[in-house]
């Protein structure tokens, strides 16, 4: 199944500002569509999005921005809140943003008179990565430039904080695993740490460096997938601590990784922003070849959707969405 020439977007929506990062809520929020946050450089925009994928009734994709939130400043990274619930008697907007001044922003809206949002400072360098606990709507956890891994409550502020040995790229949680946290080092190495003891219980070590961007398989947690160097890396837990798999597929570096949200074998990743344009490969543990190539003009941001197959890269002036076949 392979795909040798580079395939067009499925379906594109026009953004008023170069989008740095784009985010599928990943957790069931209502029977209105999915929603999906995206940052420009000042701002973030929640949408509502439907395809004809997965409703009969929509031709193509169906788009609706539903709030702007400006913060003033470039958004790097987004998480969504499990307490977010999209519906018509009590909408409930919750979402993270880490931003470029170093701090991190959760804003809350009911998307009428409610739109506020609180800041918490405490990093020193670039903040890489953000996520929320998928059981608990008041906990979050950030990794900085700054080595370390910072968690973090809405009411209390930080909580623990993890010294790293290096810049702190991708961190994660699994539903299935919510006493343990995912935290991956630029210098090639993923820990996994029990939250009641904040102590490193399991670590995963890449042969390639630097590693970029890491992420835990949602539908097998025993699966870690990651991008190092030009490569891609996939760990099979607890089998050993080097990977089981790995292949160099992006010529200038590899940037993102990420899990497909209703498969264990479909993964996404992109290479750094060329000239012009940046790769997007999307491949299945069980070809030889990327099933997928697109390319997306100076492109950033990677995130599939929570119940198809379909992924979102941000660009200039857009969103651009990939649907495939499993």
């Amino acid at each position: 199944m392979k795909q040798d020439s580079v395939r067009s977007a499925s379906y594109t929506v026009d953004c008023a500002d170069y989008i740095h990062v784009v985010e599928f809520n990943p957790f069931e929020s209502g029977e209105e569509g999915s929603l999906i946050a995206f940052g420009g450089n000042n701002y973030v925009s929640i949408a509502s999005c439907r395809f004809q994928e997965d409703d009969a009734s929509v031709s193509g994709i169906e788009f609706k921005t539903l709030k702007t939130f400006n913060q003033g400043i470039r958004a790097d990274a987004i998480a969504w809140s499990p307490d977010t619930n999209y519906d018509s008697l009590t909408p409930l907007l919750r979402f993270c943003t880490a931003a470029s001044d170093k701090n991190l922003r959760i804003f809350t809206s009911d998307l009428q008179d409610k739109n506020e949002f609180k800041v918490f400072d405490g990093h020193t360098s670039y903040i890489n990565d953000v996520v929320f606990c998928s059981h608990d709507g008041n906990t979050f956890a950030s990794v900085s430039d700054d080595h370390t891994c910072r968690m973090w409550n809405i009411g209390k502020g930080q909580t623990a904080m993890f010294m790293l040995r290096s810049p702190g790229m991708s961190v994660a949680w699994h539903p299935e695993e919510s006493s343990k946290l995912m935290v991956a080092e630029k210098t090639g190495t993923i820990r996994f740490y029990d939250l009641l003891t904040h102590q490193a219980i399991l670590s995963l070590e890449s042969v390639q460096v630097p590693l970029m961007s890491a992420d835990w398989c949602l539908k097998n947690p025993f699966r870690v997938g990651a991008v190092a160097g030009n490569d891609w890396i996939i760990w099979e837990m607890p089998r050993s601590s080097y990977p089981q798999n790995n292949k160099p597929v992006h010529a200038d570096r590899a940037r993102l990784f990420r899990w497909s949200r209703c498969s264990e074998n479909l993964f996404a990743t992109t290479g750094y922003p060329g000239k012009k344009n940046t790769q997007l490969l999307i491949h299945h543990l069980k070809h030889p070849q990327p099933i997928l190539i697109g390319s997306v003009p100076v492109g950033s941001g990677l995130s599939w959707h929570r119940s198809l197959p379909l992924c979102v890269v941000g660009g200039n002036h857009k969103l651009y969405f990939w649907f495939t076949e499993m």
